[in-house]
């Protein structure tokens, strides 16, 4: 294996620019991170979401997704609900995430309870994705086994065939297991990439009840990279 090494050349996250909400420095980084992909392209994905929850045996399990939702409630996300996920968040709501931009040396560190949306929500929701991405949440039984990809595929075409394309929202229903969660942030880590490792992380830990917006409900800290 070959060891490469790179040098964070950031700008960095002093306490003197940092936003006085979670809210405002993580949209602000989100608008960010997807104008750069437009302009440049060296952020795919940029609202790639990894999301760790724990196992029935207290291991950890994480995946990606995408970041469907985020406003001063928190960052959302839709899925199956009797996937491996959905299954160990009723198990055990504790979740953490996080959005890395590698190509901009920041990432985003959410931890908290993960909060099912309800079923208005995920309807709505559910009705704006494509047509395609609809038959899918029928057709995938979501972290199941199956023995080939050709009963997936078949699995597609059988529904697909049961609810055509007519340009609707309402043309494929929503089904039962399928939803999402939000995650009531406890905090919210800030990390910036600098030279000789010398990294920011700046912290807000919630103290108070409130929102991503409300900064009352914060303090900030730092923490050694």
């Amino acid at each position: 294996m070959v060891s490469t090494r790179t040098d964070y050349d950031g700008a960095g996250l002093g306490e003197e620019v940092l936003a006085p909400t979670p809210w405002a420095q993580a949209s602000h980084w989100v608008d960010e991170a997807v104008e750069r992909q437009e302009d440049r392209g060296d952020v795919p994905e940029p609202l790639s979401l990894s999301v760790a929850t724990v196992d029935g045996q207290g291991r950890p399990d994480v995946r990606t997704v995408l970041m469907r939702f985020f406003d001063p409630t928190g960052p959302g996300f839709v899925t199956c609900l009797d996937s491996a996920k959905g299954v160990q968040l009723r198990g055990n709501p504790a979740v953490a995430a996080s959005l890395t931009w590698a190509g901009m040396f920041r990432a985003v560190r959410f931890r908290g309870v993960a909060h099912e949306l309800g079923r208005d929500e995920a309807t709505d929701y559910f009705g704006q994705r494509p047509w395609g991405s609809r038959i899918s949440a029928w057709a995938s039984r979501q972290s199941r086994l199956i023995k080939g990809r050709a009963a997936l595929e078949q699995a597609f075409e059988e529904y697909a065939e049961r609810w055509p394309d007519h340009g609707r929202p309402t043309d494929v229903p929503v089904p039962d297991r399928w939803g999402g969660y939000r995650i009531r942030c406890d905090e919210v880590e800030f990390w910036a990439g600098r030279r000789n490792r010398l990294h920011d992380r700046l912290v807000f830990e919630r103290v108070a009840e409130g929102t991503l917006d409300d900064a009352a409900a914060w303090r900030v800290l730092r923490r050694q990279p």
